[in-house]
């Protein structure tokens, strides 16, 4: 009972930290959303990849290995396009 309030007295007592970007990192950045761009263009690129190859796989009756593209580059998506949010948990919330 007493660590906790220790715990949250001294919690309550800082302000909530902000990152902020070191001077200079404006080109870091620019890459970075460059990179960012780059992966989303390569995910669309796999979806409509993996669903043309989908469509052909029917068509022709041959065994069906798009389905698992199709879930590989939808879940690696979602990887991608949360990276921030994901580096925001662990960094700042450990």
């Amino acid at each position: 009972m007493i660590l906790e309030t220790l715990y949250h007295a001294g919690v309550l007592a800082v302000d909530s930290i902000q990152p902020e970007a070191p001077p200079g990192s404006g080109q870091f950045l620019k890459l970075i959303r460059w990179l960012m761009w780059f992966v989303m263009l390569c995910g669309v690129s796999a979806m409509i990849y993996a669903g043309g190859k989908f469509g052909w796989e029917k068509w022709n009756g041959a065994a069906l290995e798009s389905p698992k593209m199709v879930a590989a580059a939808a879940v690696g998506g979602v990887i991608a396009t949360s990276a921030s949010s994901i580096m925001n948990a662990v960094v700042l919330h450990s």
